[in-house]
């Protein structure tokens, strides 16, 4: 039994996953439970471990739930005539069986710890790390650029940005603090996931050009109303060690205040991505907007025109494998890379692919600028390898 307890502990805990644990600290006969005796029950409601058979079992179970929503610990007392007002902090419940005796029995959640989430490594970014680790959150660091380097109070190094959907749980504070490197395509990431809390460390100038493009992308409005920017409270902080500081403290308020969480959410396989039938690029599944479902599969779009053109013919697209090779960026002609390319848009039935979110946000607006035609006239074509 106990090898039992410990064992399944040690292996929730490795995996991240929430459960309750219940230990009876009192016991009254006749009772097959003793004082010692105890279980861990999973959010599935499965219990593994023993505090007593059935006259027991449903009703720690329920508790456990509870206990595991508003993360309080609790002490319950399970007999055939409670009395709610037996004892202060002592929850009374009672037996679901005849069988007599006094159960108490105590309840304590066990939470994945709360992620920080690090967007960047210049030194807000690093003052964040190092005040995260400081205060028990277990630190992701997503750089990218420099791989972590900077990034010492780091417990985890993320370098693909594309990764970032599969470690975000509901207990996931996230703040984008790449500085411009790569904000939008995080921000994407971010503001689709479940996080507690999404912020974003620029001005408000900056701020209001990233809303437009990921605006632009497909976000809703009620997406985009969960960025926080700038980032943390209105402390007067100037240097990044002071930002770090008023980030966190806003992060301590938000947990403090937050609503009952969603366990169930937390059980949730991590995201996972598709690549796009129309265009190659890779599509993160969780929060997508554009998908369509055709002969019992569900494929996904980066972008409505996309979905579109798959709903008008989809063996077209199924017949033939997805586009891959090089495009020319029209408006500053980079070579971009179709298979990982991060940036695209449809015009006149035609793909352009973009090397950054600026190239395209220009593009969106003035199309024909930059392929040099007249109003109506043809597109030019990809140059694909």
């Amino acid at each position: 039994m106990y090898d039992e307890f410990f064992t399944k502990a040690h292996e929730l805990l490795s995996e991240g996953r929430p459960f309750a644990t219940a230990i009876v600290v009192r016991a009254e006969k006749p009772t097959s439970a003793k004082p010692g005796d105890k279980a861990i029950v999973t959010p599935e409601g499965v219990m593994h471990g023993w505090i007593g058979g059935s006259c027991a079992q449903p009703t720690v179970i329920q508790e456990a739930m509870k206990a595991l929503a508003n993360g309080e610990p609790r002490l319950i007392r399970l007999s055939t005539d409670p009395q709610p007002e037996r004892r202060a902090g002592l929850v009374d419940l009672p037996m679901t069986c005849f069988s007599g005796g006094t159960l108490e029995i105590y309840i304590e959640p066990q939470l994945p710890p709360t992620r920080l989430m690090i967007i960047g490594s210049l030194p807000v970014a690093q003052a964040l790390a190092r005040l995260g680790q400081a205060m028990n959150y277990h630190v992701v660091a997503v750089d990218p650029d420099h791989e972590g380097v900077g990034m010492t109070h780091a417990d985890e190094i993320i370098t693909d940005l594309k990764q970032i959907g599969g470690k975000i749980t509901p207990l996931t504070y996230i703040i984008v603090a790449s500085h411009g490197h790569y904000d939008e395509l995080a921000l994407e990431y971010a503001l689709r996931s479940k996080a507690a809390y999404v912020a974003l460390v620029a001005s408000k100038t900056r701020a209001a050009a990233v809303l437009e493009y990921l605006r632009g992308q497909g976000l809703s409005e009620a997406e985009l109303a969960r960025l926080k920017y700038p980032a943390g409270l209105d402390i007067q902080a100037l240097r990044g060690d002071e930002i770090a500081l008023s980030i966190m403290a806003e992060i301590v308020q938000r947990r403090r205040n937050a609503e009952p969480l969603d366990v169930s959410a937390l059980m949730s396989p991590p995201p996972t991505e598709a690549i796009d039938p129309v265009c190659g690029m890779t599509v993160p599944i969780v929060g997508a907007e554009h998908w369509v479902e055709y002969e019992g599969q569900t494929y996904y779009f980066c972008c409505a025109g996309c979905k579109e053109s798959f709903e008008q013919d989809p063996p077209k697209y199924l017949a033939q494998p997805a586009p891959s090779g090089e495009a020319i960026d029209p408006v500053c002609g980079m070579t971009v890379d179709i298979a990982t390319a991060k940036y695209m848009s449809e015009y006149q039935g035609q793909l352009y692919y973009f090397c950054a979110p600026g190239c395209k946000l220009s593009f969106d607006k003035t199309p024909q600028k930059y392929l040099g035609i007249p109003a109506g006239g043809a597109p030019i074509e990809l140059k694909l390898s």
